[in-house]
C-alpha cells in the first residue's frame, strides 16, 4: 500500500514523501495514528495544492519582512530617557521601549522578543538593535537615546 506521510516518521521518512508499506502497518498504525494518508490520486492532488498555497503564503511573508527591513534600516528611532546626575540613564532602555518607539515613530509592528541588543543601553548616544523579522531576515535599527527634558 502507498501512503503519503503527513508527519515525520522516524524509521520511515519525512513529511510529503510517498512510501510503500505493508497494508497492516499502513492502515493500523500510520493512518490510524494520523502519521499518513492513503496515497490516492485525490489525496496527492489536494496535498500539492496545499503545498502551493503554503509556498505562496511564505513568499508573501518574506516580501513583507523585506519591506519592514528596508523601513527599519532607513529610519532613526529617538528614545527620550531620564538621566541621573552622573550622566548615566536612570535604569536602561528596554526592548519594550524600542518596540513602542518603532510603533509610534514609523508604524512598525514588531514583538519585543524579536529585538536584541548587544549590550544594555545605559548612557546617552546612538546604538544598534538587531531585529529578527523571520525567514532569516534581520534588520539593524538605529536607536538615538536623548535626555528627557
Amino acid at each position: 500500500m502507498k501512503v503519503l506521510l503527513i508527519k515525520d516518521v522516524k524509521s520511515l521518512g519525512k513529511v510529503g514523501e510517498v512510501k510503500e508499506v505493508k497494508d497492516g502497518y499502513g492502515k493500523n498504525f500510520l493512518i490510524a495514528k494520523g502519521f499518513a494518508k492513503h496515497a490516492t490520486p485525490e489525496v496527492m492532488e489536494q496535498w500539492e495544492k496545499e503545498q502551493e498555497k503554503i509556498k505562496a503564503q511564505e513568499a508573501s511573508q518574506i516580501e513583507e519582512a523585506n519591506k519592514t527591513k528596508e523601513k527599519i534600516d532607513s529610519f532613526k528611532f529617538t528614545i527620550k530617557h531620564k538621566v541621573g546626575a552622573n550622566g548615566h540613564l536612570i535604569g536602561s532602555v528596554t526592548n519594550k521601549e524600542i518596540q513602542i518607539a518603532m510603533k509610534e515613530q514609523a508604524d512598525i509592528e514588531i514583538d519585543k522578543k524579536q529585538i536584541s541588543l548587544e549590550d544594555k543601553i545605559k548612557t546617552i548616544g546612538i546604538y544598534k538593535a538587531d531585529c529578527k523579522l523571520g525567514h532569516g531576515i534581520h534588520a539593524m535599527a538605529t536607536i538615538d537615546v536623548i535626555e528627557e527634558q
